[in-house]
């Protein structure tokens, strides 16, 4: 999951322990029973996709939950609802089949959960006419899945910044799962 520019940067500031721990204990090729729930329950995901020569997108894409499924151990599905006709997206799927989706409840209970893998554009498929307004359905399989710490991510519902973000003069607060059993031998100093 790692490549030469992630642990190079790994090796710099001192996570790489941390990062092999986290691909042993928090990495996946399959969907759990929470990640399916969880998936099946958000209105919106951004996917991020590339074309033939690597320069990125990343669009938002929603929906009424339910919208994006997860059919297999290791298959989401989606439709492709009618847009702004650039099909950017779907282009750079046709043309680079490798995607990242990031799944995010912004909430009192904040979550995120990554999906990478390879995607397929599917055009007459039967599970297509599950998809009301679905012009094309996307398939994802899973190559990794991960959950993501999600300790900056705001509350929309109250408007609650989240009280990770560092202040001027005020000790940050850590993650909870910083001092987990399973994590905490191998958490680097915090940096000033």
């Amino acid at each position: 999951m790692y490549h030469s520019g992630n642990r190079a940067l790994q090796e710099r500031f001192g996570s790489t322990p941390l990062a092999d721990r986290l691909l042993e204990v928090t990495h996946r090729t399959q969907f759990t029973d929470a990640d399916k729930a969880f998936i099946e329950s958000v209105p919106f995901f951004f996917l991020a996709t590339a074309d033939a020569d690597g320069r990125p997108d990343c669009s938002f894409k929603g929906g009424a939950p339910g919208f994006v499924r997860v059919a297999e151990p290791d298959l989401v599905i989606f439709p492709d609802y009618d847009g702004n006709g650039m099909f950017k997206s779907l282009g750079n799927i046709a043309a680079n089949p490798h995607v990242g989706l990031l799944f995010i409840a912004m909430s009192e209970a904040p979550k995120r959960l990554r999906v990478n893998g390879r995607a397929e554009l599917c055009f007459d498929d039967p599970m297509q006419t599950a998809f009301a307004g679905a012009q094309a359905l996307i398939k994802v399989r899973a190559e990794h899945i991960f959950p993501n710490c999600p300790r900056y991510i705001p509350d929309l519902k109250t408007g609650a910044e989240s009280v990770y973000i560092p202040r001027p003069g005020a000790t940050p607060v850590e993650p909870a799962w910083k001092g987990f059993d399973v994590f905490k031998d191998v958490v680097p100093p915090r940096k000033a």
